[in-house]
């Protein structure tokens, strides 16, 4: 065999490996076998082979181009989406939670009570305390506008509101006045009391000046269940009001007497708040309420009006600025994926009694 017969004829030896470097219709090109000289009339229709070759690669190289220019596009946008939630998520880290600030502009203050009126709620005593004394101690402040839209909650929340409004309108010397919105009751209607005057809106309702201390009692379902109850107390009423024990006349009137303090101390506030404006009647502190019009009848209230007429007309001060704590976007994150998840479990194992 000549070493220097390229022809490959009789050879065993395989075909050399194409360069890797070189384009696939190069390399298609290269390796079709070679047309015979007397096939040349046919050399027409075996030139259309690789055509057809090519045509094929072109667009499986186009289509795999223009997919991978969608992924790209696509994987950009992500990244861009995910670095947005990031720097957000930073930036609200940082950032102030409240919305007023020391200004120089006269403006009308407010301070927003919204919702239950209890420990680590939006109307905590520490937030609205807080919001209060940031109102009180601008220099531009003119007033303090309570916005309130809340059923009430806890007397000791309301009572610590009530005690810090009237020392600092004493050390300040600025008016507090109470927007009412849609509801000012029980706890809320607490607070709203250590204000100058009350606002309403004809409709709102306004009042329920009671105390209630509410639970459940499963005694006669345990005893058709067949379930016993084995609650061991060091002192004589230490499992007093327990859902699983039957409530004995004594347990029930210190209950009872409780609830009258708390409600005459409740009553007093009122008084104190209302001054000479209130016109009692024997329903006034029976825990009944009314609505904004029979409010300002009864003087529990002074007059109609939202918070843009209290600023303007009455404080002369039209700008509001907002003090109300917030939580930032990371804080309501938490709540919502975190701590919120078990809030109702928790608050059902806190107490089996709640004093509103």
């Amino acid at each position: 065999m000549n070493p220097n017969d390229d022809s490959g004829a009789g050879s065993d030896l395989p075909r050399p490996i194409p360069d890797a470097t070189a384009r696939p219709e190069d390399i298609l090109k290269a390796t079709a076998p070679a047309a015979p000289a007397q096939a040349a009339p046919a050399a027409p229709a075996a030139a259309g082979v690789p055509g057809r070759y090519e045509h094929v690669i072109e667009q499986f190289a186009h289509d795999y181009l223009r997919d991978r220019r969608s992924d790209r596009r696509w994987k950009t946008f992500f990244r861009l989406i995910w670095i947005s939630v990031l720097l957000l998520f930073i930036w609200s880290m940082f950032s102030a939670k409240h919305h007023g600030g020391a200004t120089t502009g006269p403006h009308t203050a407010l301070v927003e009570v919204r919702g239950e009126i209890a420990p680590d709620t939006e109307a905590s005593a520490e937030l609205i305390n807080a919001a209060l004394k940031a109102a009180f101690e601008d220099p531009g402040s003119q007033a303090v506008v309570l916005r309130i839209n809340s059923p009430g909650g806890s007397p000791v929340q309301s009572g610590i509101v009530n005690d810090e409004l009237k020392r600092l309108k004493a050390l300040h010397k600025k008016k507090v006045y109470a927007v009412v919105e849609e509801i000012c009751a029980s706890g809320a209607y607490y607070i709203a009391a250590g204000a100058d005057e009350i606002y309403v809106d004809k409709a709102s309702v306004v009042g329920s000046i009671g105390v209630l201390m509410d639970g459940f009692g499963f005694t006669e379902v345990m005893k058709k269940v067949g379930v016993e109850r084995r609650l061991m107390t060091a002192g004589e009423n230490k499992g007093m009001l327990d859902p699983f024990s039957p409530v004995t006349p004594k347990q029930q009137a210190y209950a009872q007497a409780m609830l009258d303090q708390i409600h005459q101390q409740f009553i007093a506030v009122v008084r104190e708040g209302r001054g000479t404006r209130l016109k009692e009647t024997p329903e006034m502190f029976s825990g009944l309420f009314w609505n904004g019009e029979q409010a300002i009848q009864l003087g529990l209230a002074d007059g109609t009006g939202n918070l843009d007429y209290v600023a303007r007309e009455v404080v002369k001060a039209e700008d509001v600025v907002d003090y109300t704590p917030r939580d930032n976007v990371a804080e309501r994150i938490a709540k919502r994926f975190g701590a919120a998840m078990g809030e109702g479990a928790v608050k059902a194992m806190r107490s089996t009694m709640s004093i509103r």
